[in-house]
């Protein structure tokens, strides 16, 4: 019977989706394995981690050749067909900037932007027995997908923000940090101690430096504010269709079952026609869902792949892009020039002025100096800026400014010490102020070489790897699972209505026979 066929094909539909989530596609092929690139003459040719090789460049003899390292990201999880490159293998890497990555990537989708069913209906006693129970359980399975698609999508969305927050959060603190050592190399030039100050030459350098950070620190903020802002945007309007999928998927099944139990056969085909549009949508939400999620699971493989390799220049620099390494390693080199320089301008005014005992004659020298000598400030570099210990006597920057307290005098209206001590509290507001500094630049230093070598980003990505990667594929899953179950049941939902309105219409009438048989039968005994 026609009703036995349907009953098959609605099994061998739920077989396939109770297997999993997931959309079989053809295998892929193992990778072969990584070749070195190798450069002959004027020729050189690159082959990649999978083998793929480029074309030969051409380059005339003599002319240097760029070596600058390449590098591929994600290679095995995105060698797919490209549908735009006559279905041959991706071998690009993940890069969101490639058309031919997308291209990739929504062709694992495809067959769910497309989809087709063709029924044939039957009807028997048992055939209305089954309708309505596979009417029951597929409008529960709808329901629950609908339920599971609403968590889903509650708790990516949760794991996104926060990825998102702590990305920016991050990027912001650089950014800040860039913007403080900026302005203590900008106060330096302020400095002075009795009228010493930096050197001309050294201030000019503070200018053109100022300015570089200043601009490395506006590209990264710029940077990753539109990037939060796209994404942000992306992350409102996938929760949406969600939320908006889920709600009238399941107000769809709820009515349509009432209008099947009821009888409202007109209704029911109305809610047909409008459900198959709406689970045909579903479907493509789904395939979307699909790309989005490969989306996310490409980019966290990529972000480890690039922990591994942090000096490559790739795709992931249109998300968190590093500071131009020149930039970090001159301000490092300045700000070491700085902090020595301004050491040495506080050590001048210690040796000639607070630690001599001059005449009253000598009045701009002369303070009425008494008591211990004030203790010279360490200056924490050599002559080459290399790291130098603090020798026995000297103060370090970390303290100078409590032991040069107990040095301090009173003063009376015009200067002069009037108690013990070998500084006036101008000089030691003007050494503290220099102590500052070059404390406030040296303590900056391993922030200056992390920048250098794109440590913050590595972290960074790290972190993401390692505790928001695993949530948020697990969510994204969830999330298509839920879509799968939703569209698949109210597709079902939507024959049974017909089946099941059908075969009560058959039943209805089924009984009006019997009963008119039987009211005839009585009539024609009676006569």
């Amino acid at each position: 019977m026609l009703c036995h066929g349907l009953l098959s094909f609605t099994l061998l539909l739920l077989t396939s989706v109770s297997h999993g989530a997931s959309v079989p596609f053809p295998s892929f092929s193992a990778l072969p394995p990584a070749v070195v690139g190798r450069a002959d003459g004027a020729k050189y040719e690159v082959e990649f981690s999978w083998g793929t090789r480029r074309p030969v460049v051409e380059a005339p003899i003599g002319e240097p050749v760029d070596n600058s390292p390449v590098l591929v990201l994600a290679p095995k999880r995105t060698y797919r067909k490209d549908p735009l490159n006559d279905f041959k293998r991706y071998t690009g890497g993940w890069n969101i900037s490639d058309r031919h990555y997308w291209a990739s990537v929504g062709f694992t989708a495809a067959p769910l932007f497309c989809y087709r069913c063709s029924l044939r209906f039957g009807y028997s006693r048992t055939a209305y027995t089954l309708s309505l129970i596979f009417l029951i359980l597929f409008s529960i399975c709808a329901i629950i997908g609908c339920v599971v698609l609403y968590t889903a999508q509650e708790s990516f969305h949760k794991s996104t923000t926060e990825t998102l927050e702590y990305v920016v959060n991050q990027a912001d603190a650089t950014v800040d940090k860039l913007r403080a050592v900026s302005d203590f190399i900008a106060s330096a030039k302020l400095v002075g101690v009795d009228q010493v100050f930096l050197p001309s030459n050294v201030q000019t350098d503070i200018d053109q430096i100022g300015t570089r950070i200043n601009s490395s620190a506006s590209v990264l903020a710029d940077k990753t504010v539109d990037n939060s802002e796209d994404i942000k945007d992306l992350l409102d309007s996938v929760r949406v269709a969600l939320i908006t999928a889920a709600a009238i998927m399941l107000l769809l099944t709820f009515l349509g079952f009432l209008f099947s139990i009821f009888g409202m056969q007109f209704l029911v085909y109305i809610l047909v026609i409008v459900g198959w549009i709406l689970v045909a949508g579903t479907f493509i939400l789904c395939g979307t869902f699909l790309l989005l999620h490969n989306v996310a699971g490409d980019t966290c493989v990529a972000m480890d792949h690039w922990v591994q390799n942090p000096t490559a220049h790739t795709a992931l620099d249109d998300i968190l892009p590093c500071v131009d390494q020149a930039t970090t390693q001159d301000t490092l080199i300045k700000s070491k020039e700085i902090t020595s320089q301004l050491v040495e301008v506080v050590n001048q005014v210690i040796t000639n002025v607070s630690n001599l005992n001059f005449s009253p004659n000598f009045k701009p020298m002369y303070i009425n100096q008494s008591g211990p000598l004030v203790p010279m400030l360490c200056n924490p570099f050599y002559a080459d800026l290399t790291i130098r210990p603090c020798s026995a006597g000297e103060v370090e920057l970390t303290n100078a400014t409590q032991v040069w307290s107990s040095y301090v005098c009173q003063v009376s209206p015009t200067g002069i010490c009037s108690t013990t001590g070998r500084l006036t509290p101008a000089f030691y507001s003007q050494m503290s102020a220099a102590v500052n500094v070059s404390y406030g630049l040296n303590n900056n230093a391993p922030f200056l070489i992390d920048l250098g070598d794109c440590t913050f980003a590595r972290e960074i990505f790290n972190e993401i790897y390692r505790d928001h990667c695993p949530s948020l594929r697990r969510h994204s899953r969830w999330i298509y699972i839920g879509l799968v179950m939703v569209s698949t049941a109210v597709m079902l939902s939507l024959i049974f209505w017909v089946i099941y309105g059908r075969e009560r219409r058959h039943r209805v009438y089924s009984k009006q026979l019997v009963s008119e048989s039987a009211q005839g039968a009585e009539r024609e005994k009676r006569s």
